[in-house]
């Protein structure tokens, strides 16, 4: 979890292909001009038609969480300890909200890349609920690295967006900032997203050419 302190200072400028996101390219995008990274102001904020980041402050309100209309909850920092948010299933009995929870910690060294396509599913099918007026919300112990950082990889995932356009979404609504290790496992998606959406697209075009190369040919 970074602090609101200066961001670290670049190294030697390298240059990179367009299409390659580097950590250096999200720190600046969660960053101010002066460097300086900001923590949240709210509990909770609205960083995506019916998605909501927040604290577990909010997180273990279930008034509040009624209240907002949220269907569904995300707790990405299940767990006991201190860094953690000792909620389950059983806590929303009742409630009329589904849970689900991924132990992760706020660890650079820790893979929460695991919980990319399991955190964007439920993201999913929690929007689609109720004719697609379902209401999610993403929380970890302060909604400012883990819980984000799933919102991120469901928009790059499920929007297809760039890493930089989805992490450039979030902050727009909220102060984040996801550890490095974070950072660099949504440039890791980005990456491998880029070269799916390569594969697809030659393969449509091959799939074409072999198609109008039959069109023509006479029988």
């Amino acid at each position: 979890m970074k602090k609101s302190s200066p961001a670290k200072q670049p190294p030697a400028e390298v240059t990179v292909p367009d299409n390659e996101v580097t950590v250096q390219q999200l720190n600046a995008l969660l960053s101010n001009s002066s460097g300086f990274y900001s923590l949240p102001t709210q509990h909770f904020n609205e960083v995506f038609p019916r998605i909501y980041v927040g604290n577990a402050f909010v997180g273990q309100n279930l008034m509040r969480l009624q209240k907002l209309g949220v269907t569904h909850i995300l707790n990405a920092a299940e767990g006991n300890s201190f860094m953690h948010v000792n909620t389950n299933a059983d806590f929303y009995a009742g409630s009329g909200i589904t849970y689900h929870g991924i132990q992760a910690n706020d660890k650079p060294q820790f893979n929460l890349s695991n919980f990319f396509e399991e955190g964007a599913d439920f993201i999913e099918k929690a929007l689609a609920h109720n004719n697609s007026k379902g209401k999610v919300y993403v929380h970890c112990r302060e909604g400012y690295s883990r819980s984000p950082t799933i919102v991120i990889a469901y928009l790059m995932l499920r929007h297809k967006l760039d890493a930089r356009v989805a992490v450039a979404t979030v902050r727009l609504k909220r102060e984040i900032g996801p550890n490095d290790g974070f950072l660099r496992q949504l440039c890791q998606l980005n990456e491998k997203l880029a070269k799916e959406d390569i594969r697809c697209c030659l393969l449509t075009s091959l799939y074409l050419q072999v198609k109008d190369r039959h069109w023509i040919q006479p029988h």
